[in-house]
């Protein structure tokens, strides 16, 4: 969006015009709950926060330095609803029994192929992400999800540049030999059973 339409938008929305905080909303949605779902790798949770960081940010509009991007400053509070709802969290249990208990037992259509592919990759992604440090996980969320630059991610997190192209590098390195392990591992097991 550009930044001027955006700035029109929040001024509008600060004033109480609905119709512009939810083009406001429309506009950052996907991209916030991207980020957030790949931080925490829950759905639910990415929905909440998400849905807490708007609130928030409609109701304190008027505490928005229009010096800075807006998506900036939106992320940065979703960033930090993360952090505390992370804080709180108990134990969770995410077996196929709890989960199924009170669902819907009629059977579910069987998977295709595609299915079965996307969501072995999605998972092997995600469980590449969930095995990175935080601060690695974030700079290639920010740079690779959201295309942010590394001058933005720098500013966002308040750390030298030099110091997010290390996380980033060192993030990317990682993430490709889980990956290549993670499909190695699942190649022998593949062999075994053959």
């Amino acid at each position: 969006m550009v930044r001027s339409l955006e700035r029109k938008l929040i001024e509008k929305a600060a004033a109480g015009d609905k119709a512009a905080a939810a083009k406001l909303i429309k506009a950052h949605q996907g991209s916030l709950y991207a980020y957030i779902l790949r931080m925490s790798g829950k759905p639910e949770m990415a929905e909440d926060i998400v849905q807490d960081a708007f609130v928030r940010v409609l109701m304190h509009l008027d505490r928005f330095d229009p010096r800075f991007r807006f998506s900036t400053w939106l992320f940065t509070i979703a960033k930090r609803l993360y952090l505390n709802a992370n804080q709180k969290l108990k134990p969770h249990y995410d077996s196929e029994i709890v989960s199924s208990w009170g669902a819907d037992t009629s059977a579910p259509s069987a998977p295709t192929i595609q299915d079965e592919v996307d969501v072995n990759a999605r998972g092997c992604i995600q469980s590449a992400l969930d095995a990175l440090s935080d601060e690695q996980r974030e700079v290639i969320l920010l740079f690779h999800q959201q295309n942010w630059s590394i001058n933005a991610i720098a500013k966002h997190l308040e750390m030298p540049e030099g110091t997010v192209k290390s996380h980033l590098h060192r993030g990317r390195q990682r993430m490709r030999r889980l990956i290549s392990d993670d499909q190695t591992q699942k190649q022998h097991v593949s062999e075994v059973w053959s």
